[in-house]
């Protein structure tokens, strides 16, 4: 199968990125660092953090996933091997939010801080920040380019008016533009992304890193029932997805990971990674046999049928559509 590259001479991925949200929350830290030696060893070589990972722990307020990283690059001696992608703008508590040229500035030095390391290979702007100027935003990025920082740029969460704004105001002040889009896109989260964003991202010959790629696990098909996910850790995110349209995907994975003779969770990411506009899915595993899944996703390649069938399955509303 081929694959999209992110576009970048310095920057060329294997078609997974492996998310380290999981760093210190469902994995602890000599799990997390097996993860990450198996991950590297099976050929892949690209980890996405942000700051703020993970706040959202009972008594964790950010930074600890990019601490944990940092660690690991301590101990194994071995940040050459890794291209690695953090963010910045989403609130760190009691410490600061936004993309303003202050906070980028200072939260670049807390990051590599944590991270053990002198230069991020791809910084991301987390969120939109409507409150600051594109400009500003924009400068501050190049500012770190500049110092060796940081080496390429990218955005999440960003809707297609502000992507094309934020674009525009590179190209006019003649700085580094975003190279990289890091949506919210899966098999069941279809519409925002392909009304808004993917022809953009086409167009200007934007990398594509979705992330919940897997929907928060419910594409692996673990969760059959809102009962199902009750007390997991990702509950609070899968319960939106147990509705009919949510049943139909299921079913539908299931029939073609049959087909396939693999797993659903390789089929969801098969799906995702032949999508035109996609390089690479964000993903994440906490056991052997989810790994082994992530892995297995590379060697799937989808006929027509599989495709339609999965698509079919996954299409929004035509109210939805408009």
């Amino acid at each position: 199968m081929e694959y999209r590259t992110l576009g970048l001479t310095e920057l060329e991925t294997a078609p997974l990125i492996f998310g380290g949200n999981v760093f210190g929350w469902t994995l602890d830290e000599k799990a997390s660092f097996d993860m990450i030696d198996a991950w590297l060893d099976a050929g892949f070589n690209m980890i996405d953090t942000a700051d703020v990972y993970s706040k959202w722990v009972d008594g964790h307020t950010g930074g600890e996933s990019e601490s944990l990283l940092g660690r690991y690059f301590a101990e194994r001696g071995n940040r050459d091997r890794v291209l690695l992608a953090s963010k910045v703008g989403m609130e760190m508590p009691d410490q600061g939010e936004g993309l303003s040229r202050e906070w980028i500035t200072t939260e670049i030095e807390n990051s590599l801080r944590r991270l053990r390391t002198d230069y991020m290979d791809l910084y991301f702007a987390h969120t939109d920040d409507d409150a600051t100027p594109l400009d500003e935003t924009m400068e501050a990025f190049d500012r770190l380019i500049a110092d060796g920082k940081v080496r390429n740029i990218g955005a999440s969460n960003y809707d297609g008016s502000r992507l094309v704004a934020a674009l525009g105001a590179a190209r006019d002040l003649e700085v580094p533009r975003y190279e990289v889009l890091q949506p919210f896109y899966n098999l069941y989260d279809r519409h925002d992304y392909e009304n808004d964003l993917a022809d953009i991202c086409i167009e200007h010959d934007l990398g594509v890193t979705p992330y919940f790629s897997l929907a928060s696990g419910f594409l692996t098909g673990k969760y059959g029932s809102r009962e199902d996910a009750v007390g997991r850790a990702r509950a609070p995110f899968v319960d939106k997805y147990f509705d009919e349209r949510g049943m139909r995907i299921l079913d539908a994975l299931d029939a073609v990971a049959g087909r396939y003779d693999t797993s659903q969770a390789a089929i969801a990411l098969a799906w995702l990674m032949q999508r035109p506009s996609v390089t690479a899915p964000i993903v994440s595993a906490t056991s052997k046999t989810q790994f082994e899944q992530l892995v297995s996703a590379t060697s799937v390649k989808l006929d027509e049928d599989a495709v339609a069938r999965l698509d079919e399955a996954s299409a929004t509303a035509p109210e939805e559509r408009e």
